[in-house]
């Protein structure tokens, strides 16, 4: 559970962390647009650095950003897994074949460069998180999302959702593996037994969890209320979102990233 990354904050200073979240918001839309733009791996190979650069300026370590592709490690093996044994375009390209599965040069590259795909776009939004800071995400959406308040769309509630949301991903984790430890030391067993039976004994960390994430709910409303909490209406700001030269830098790193994939995709697909 110490091992989910995404939702967290690293608090460093730091080049990407002084960045505007309104930049990084729209920054991370367009890396994902240019991931599956990339077609083959010379495209690919300019996501990946792009995503080194970023991490190196951002000061978060290695280590930390690849923990957070362990939540979809599953999925990953399970799309290698399908592209590896049913993935076929040629048939001179024949590796090994048994049955209905056939394992072919075509079929491991792309199980490669999907799950090298995949892997980006986890490793990459996990840096939003890391390096912006629950509140300073919340006014980047509010801010993005301004125009919808001219059809009365509720953008500061619903900023602060998805704020509240991100913020509680760790703080959840924490509580399932705080309720997993009381079950063991209380002689329940998670780790032996058929899929059906491990399933059967999740159902003692599923209640408890329940009944804690309404109880934190309740919580984090009378905490709201005790503060006059009355939405977007009479709250102002204390700190006032502004571009800087760094988004200016981070723009051109984008922008390169971005051009380098669109001039490199006429090298073919995978």
């Amino acid at each position: 559970m110490k091992d989910i990354a995404f939702g967290q904050y690293y608090p460093v200073s730091s080049f990407v962390h002084k960045l505007d979240p309104r930049f990084k918001i729209v920054a991370l839309i367009t890396y994902i647009v240019a991931i599956f733009l990339a077609n083959n791996y010379y495209g690919m190979a300019v996501c990946a650095l792009g995503f080194f650069l970023i991490v190196l300026c951002s000061r978060v370590p290695f280590k930390k950003v690849f923990r957070s592709v362990k939540g979809i490690f599953v999925l990953l093996i399970f799309t290698a897994v399908l592209q590896i044994f049913f993935y076929q375009e040629s048939e001179n390209a024949k590796v090994w074949q048994w049955w209905i599965f056939t394992v072919s040069d075509e079929s491991l590259l792309h199980a490669g460069f999907l799950v090298l795909r995949l892997a980006l776009l986890v490793m990459v939004a996990s840096i939003l998180t890391f390096t912006t800071t629950p509140v300073a995400l919340t006014d980047g959406l509010e801010s993005l999302l301004y125009p919808l308040k001219l059809i009365r769309f509720p953008v500061h509630e619903l900023a602060l959702i998805m704020s509240i949301a991100l913020r509680f991903i760790p703080t959840l984790m924490e509580e399932t593996e705080r309720i997993m430890n009381a079950q063991k030391a209380r002689g329940a067993d998670f780790e032996s037994g058929s899929l059906l039976s491990r399933a059967k004994a999740v159902i003692p960390i599923l209640i408890p969890l329940l009944i804690s994430s309404f109880r934190r709910a309740e919580e984090l409303g009378d905490a709201m209320d005790a503060r006059c909490y009355a939405g977007s209406k009479v709250r102002t700001k204390y700190k006032k979102l502004k571009f800087s030269w760094r988004d200016l830098v981070g723009l051109l790193v984008i922008a390169a990233i971005v051009v380098g994939v669109v001039f490199l995709k006429r090298f073919g697909a995978v």
